[in-house]
């Protein structure tokens, strides 16, 4: 029959309190059920709370292996398809096409040679530039206006000889008294071929 008022409640609890001290056989079995109770709590109950933190730590590490790899430079996700970039043209070559050599430009380079070993009788760099500047290039004129007359070669040795040849540049040398050559490049300036730079190679 169920219960309906307080006093039946505190009633029933009475009786359940105070069955374990009804007799020491009571009591006894009291005791042990508490102890296998609480031996219960003490052996299951971490197993299976363990089993279940291990299964959470596999899957968080394998979530951040997966967003570790995810996250390094030049490392692409697994099923990503990859896209092939076309590949970067060579650069065109900077040097310029060969072309027939012109008789003009040897001429300037001849002439050039003469003025260039020629000391002027007063030994003087103003006088000798002035022989240079008919067949040199006015960028390049000042810079030989360093240059001793009184240490450069008194005679050539051979002719002017053809290296390079381009359509708007050529390259000659001619061998040098005492050793070595002199190297001249010419460019063509209003259909004038002049020297544009020189080196004693």
């Amino acid at each position: 029959m169920p219960i309906r008022t307080n006093r039946g409640r505190a009633a029933v609890y009475r009786r359940l309190w105070g069955w374990p001290l009804r007799s020491p056989n009571h009591l006894i079995a009291t005791i042990v059920g508490f102890a296998v109770v609480i031996i219960v709590f003490t052996s299951v109950i971490p197993a299976i709370t363990k089993g279940a933190r291990g299964g959470g730590t596999t899957n968080n590490g394998a979530a951040v292996t997966t967003s570790q790899t995810a996250g390094q430079v030049g490392v692409l996700p697994s099923g990503v398809p990859t896209i092939s970039l076309p590949t970067k043209a060579p650069s065109p070559s900077s040097a310029p096409p060969s072309a027939a050599p012109d008789p003009n430009a040897a001429v300037t380079a001849d002439l050039w040679a003469d003025a260039w070993i020629t000391r002027p009788a007063d030994n003087k760099n103003a006088t000798w530039l002035e022989t240079l500047k008919p067949y040199t290039t006015e960028e390049w004129l000042p810079q030989l206006a360093t240059v001793d007359p009184g240490n450069l070669p008194t005679a050539l040795e051979g002719k002017v000889t053809l290296k390079e040849s381009h359509a708007d540049s050529v390259v000659y040398d001619v061998g040098l008294k005492g050793g070595g050559k002199l190297e001249m490049t010419l460019v063509k300036r209003a259909d004038k071929w002049l020297v544009h730079k020189s080196d004693r190679v």
